[in-house]
């Protein structure tokens, strides 16, 4: 089986022209077995949902799955469980990229920045990201986040610290550019309505509006990734194929470029839907029963 550059890579990526489902499920397990840079921990089983508390056997189990694809793992919370992320992490000697999850419960705040500062200085924090999208859905003032992101780096002088948000938040707030050590950008063709055959030279469009407005800062890619089901938004379409495709690519740019990325995501889970629509179920690369999808 040969995959080829098409005759636009930065267009299409792959040639996929005659290729049939089994030789794409066949190329996606030879990139996956090859080793990804990162990937995003989906931390709650089916049933559960942001607020239950997670446990250190299924944090354990996840992990194991996922541990021998991966040199990095990113968590979003440092509170309810999720604090036991980037320690059952270590066990597996992966790398980790820890999040404080910020939103407009400043109580709910101090826990997260307080975990975050604990498990950095017993060793367990890589990169310490105080918040995610806080801009994006106008939880926090600029001001406020700024305040914490300060706070966290005055704690952890030789810890890395940034912020995640969408690609473009770095150009419309340079002042939390200019006080990240690195630039965490989400970068998500899909929900931008892009037809895949584009998304790969739509996706390095945004990384390069990310890196222009880092004034010379590492940006890494915090999350991308496609459904593979779902409804479609305009030209984008969620489908096994796509998502297949959109991996593929994405991690073939990432090795040839040197781009750090983080996949999103590592398991299926239902709770999403809630907040995205019937696709936020189904951005894993493994089912919700823990099943590798393609």
């Amino acid at each position: 089986m040969s995959f080829r550059p098409g005759k636009n890579l930065a267009l299409s990526g792959i040639d996929y022209t005659g290729k049939s489902p089994e030789e794409l499920q066949s190329r996606f397990r030879q990139i996956l077995e090859d080793g990804i840079h990162g990937i995003c921990y989906s931390a709650y089983d089916e049933g559960q949902k942001p607020g239950d508390v997670l446990t250190v056997e299924q944090i354990r189990r996840r992990m194991k799955i996922i541990a021998p694809y991966t040199k990095w793992v990113r968590s979003f919370s440092c509170i309810e469980g999720n604090e036991l992320v980037p320690k059952v992490a270590r066990e597996f000697g992966l790398k980790t990229l820890v999040g404080a999850w910020l939103g407009d419960d400043p109580e709910m705040n101090e826990r997260e920045i307080a975990g975050l500062i604990q498990l950095a200085k017993k060793g367990y924090v890589d990169i310490a990201v105080v918040g995610n999208e806080v801009l994006y859905r106008n939880d926090l003032t600029e001001e406020a986040l700024l305040d914490y992101i300060q706070r966290v780096k005055a704690a952890l002088p030789e810890v890395q610290v940034g912020y995640v948000d969408a690609y473009y938040e770095f150009s419309d707030h340079p002042n939390i550019t200019e006080a990240c050590d690195v630039i965490l950008a989400n970068c998500y063709p899909f929900w931008e309505f892009c037809h895949m055959d584009y998304s790969l030279v739509y996706m390095k469009q945004m990384y390069q509006e990310a890196l222009a407005a880092s004034n010379g800062k590492k940006v890494i890619i915090t999350e991308t990734g496609w459904p593979s089901q779902g409804k479609s938004l305009n030209g984008a379409e969620p489908s096994p194929e796509n998502a297949m495709k959109y991996f593929i690519n994405t991690q073939l740019w990432s090795k040839a470029e040197g781009i750090e990325i983080f996949y999103f995501s590592s398991f299926d889970e239902s709770w999403k839907v809630g907040s995205e629509g019937d696709v936020g179920a189904y951005w894993g690369l493994w089912d919700m029963h823990e099943n590798l999808k393609f």
